[in-house]
């Protein structure tokens, strides 16, 4: 769970974080790389020694298993097969209307960019994406650690293009929406950045 919620870690930071020795952290860190789940990398941060740090690999990654992913591969292959690709984007369009409004519904009292980020963090988290958010200088990020339908969006992208849609339609108004990590193309992990919108001047014809 700390390489999956963490970038890349040291020996030190996971015992720390496991409340256990180093010692017990590299025997679990060796079983783990000849597993093939967790790989070393090194870390080179101003003068002194290189870091060697821990992270997981796409193995590793592939212990958090998607939800009800085959049944929704096939899902989304039958409804190709049957209806065609305009099947399939009407489908995405439908899901992505209907999930607007659910969040719409559980962030009205949010009123707030760092509200509703906060808030967007914790219905996705609820939905299994892990999520969390961080200011960013005066930006703000929400963070994905997991993503529970990238089976469906490996086979699928224009899920990954309406969510994006979505976050910016929830953020009108309040913030830029840009997507800086994509899971699906070789990020660790999926990363939003909202940048606040300045009001207008009075006066002023922006």
């Amino acid at each position: 769970m700390c390489l999956k919620t963490h970038p890349s870690c040291s020996t030190a930071s996971l015992a720390e974080a496991l409340g256990t020795t180093t010692e017990a952290v590299r025997q679990q860190i060796a079983k783990l790389v000849e597993q093939g789940l967790v790989e070393g990398v090194v870390a080179r941060t101003g003068v002194g020694r290189p870091k060697q740090l821990w992270q997981l690999t796409a193995a590793g990654h592939g212990r958090f298993p998607d939800t009800h992913a085959q049944l929704t591969v096939q899902l989304i292959q039958s409804v190709g097969e049957v209806f065609g690709q305009d099947g399939v984007a009407q489908m995405v369009e439908h899901r992505g209307v209907r999930q607007l409004a659910e969040y719409r519904e559980r962030m009205a009292s949010a009123t707030s960019l760092p509200q509703r980020v906060a808030r967007l963090a914790q219905i996705r988290t609820e939905q299994g994406y892990m999520a969390w958010a961080e200011r960013d200088g005066a930006d703000f990020l929400l963070i994905e650690d997991h993503c529970p339908i990238c089976a469906a969006a490996t086979l699928c992208q224009r899920l990954c293009m309406s969510e994006l849609q979505q976050f910016q339609a929830l953020m009108h108004g309040l913030a830029q929406v840009s997507r800086e990590e994509h899971l699906l193309r070789e990020g660790r992990r999926c990363v939003y950045r909202m940048q606040p919108i300045k009001p207008s001047k009075p006066g002023s014809n922006a």
